[in-house]
């Protein structure tokens, strides 16, 4: 399967229709302590928008929505895999994408074949409080020789001017979040991200 080199990682609805008339093919929608109503409004309005422009919409942890609204996408992390239903995730058709961060993580998203593995942080990220330190380049060198023909997503600290080194490295996809929502002109850096992908 071939996916796209750039993958954006927003929290809201808003970022995604922002992004995706720009020429985002692949957003991911990570929304974490919201309501029901909300999270199914949110995501109804970031699939709409994604439909609209051949865009992949890919939803993170909140699989029984994913499943209920149609979506075709899920992204799963560790934790969310202990609770989550993957039987009936797979029944539904989702598509599956999961985080790993040691090879523990690695081979238990491998027993699930899933459609992209993301590794991270590949940098120092300020995103969210992790327990695992940077990975760097070199691991994710030897992801790719684990993962195979399973395109490898590198996450974590990345940067437009970071994402060559991603890619050299053997990431497939490389992901970004406040690279594009804490910059002063989100629009431009997508646009270089979109070309930095090309």
């Amino acid at each position: 399967m071939t996916l796209p080199r750039f993958y954006p990682v927003f929290d809201s609805a808003d970022w995604v229709v922002r992004a995706v008339p720009l020429g985002v093919r692949l957003v991911q929608l990570r929304i974490k302590e919201r309501q029901d109503d909300d999270l199914r409004a949110e995501i109804q309005t970031a699939l709409a928008c994604c439909r609209q422009h051949g865009a992949a919409l890919v939803i993170n942890d909140h699989w029984q929505l994913a499943i209920e609204l149609g979506a075709d996408w899920l992204h799963l992390g560790q934790e969310d895999l202990d609770t989550a239903d993957i039987a009936a995730i797979r029944r539904a058709g989702l598509k599956l994408g999961v985080s790993t961060h040691d090879h523990t993580e690695l081979d238990r998203a491998l027993a699930l074949a899933p459609e992209y593995i993301a590794l991270g942080p590949v940098y120092p990220t300020i995103l969210k409080k992790m327990k695992w330190t940077e990975q760097g380049l070199d691991r994710l060198t030897e992801w790719k020789g684990l993962v195979g023909d399973i395109p490898l997503c590198a996450i974590g600290g990345m940067s437009v001017e970071r994402a060559a080194g991603a890619y050299a490295a053997g990431a497939d996809m490389v992901a970004a979040v406040t690279d594009i929502t804490l910059n002063a002109d989100p629009d431009t850096r997508i646009c270089a991200w979109l070309k930095a992908a090309a």
